[in-house]
């Protein structure tokens, strides 16, 4: 299964977690696996508390790991700048995968499925979602 996500790049920062397990429920598998993977090398999916606290806290420790405002050397060759947003991408990951038991997702209490777009421009994003059953 796909969908499609319009974000606002710059740290977008969209939780997922429903559309996902509504796509694991359809999928009438009990147990097994689900996989979550943006094509793209500037996004990352993951896992957080989605709340306002918790997302400024991770957007301000990426910022201290990979500035946007830093020279890049991928700035220098390709010109769109967004080399910050490559390996923010490469630490974090864009993929996720997430146990399936008794047909729904195994998270914690407050662990919510997010998708992080790191560009520096809005971009259309689409999400592949492949439940596998064991």
């Amino acid at each position: 299964m796909k969908f499609k996500l319009s974000t606002k790049g710059f740290n977008d920062v969209i939780d997922i977690t429903d559309k996902v397990r509504e796509i694991v429920k359809n999928s009438k598998i009990e147990d097994g696996i689900c996989l979550i993977f943006c094509p793209g090398s500037t996004c990352a999916i993951t896992t957080i508390e989605f709340e306002g606290g918790a997302i400024n806290d991770l957007k301000r420790i990426l910022e201290k790991i990979a500035p946007m405002n830093k020279d890049y050397e991928h700035c220098k060759k390709w010109g769109d700048c967004n080399g910050y947003a490559h390996i923010r991408s490469a630490l974090l990951k864009p993929s996720f995968c997430c146990p399936i038991e008794n047909g729904d997702l195994v998270l914690g209490t407050w662990q919510q499925i997010i998708f992080i777009d790191f560009d520096n421009r809005p971009r259309e994003r689409e999400i592949i979602v492949k439940v596998v059953g064991m």
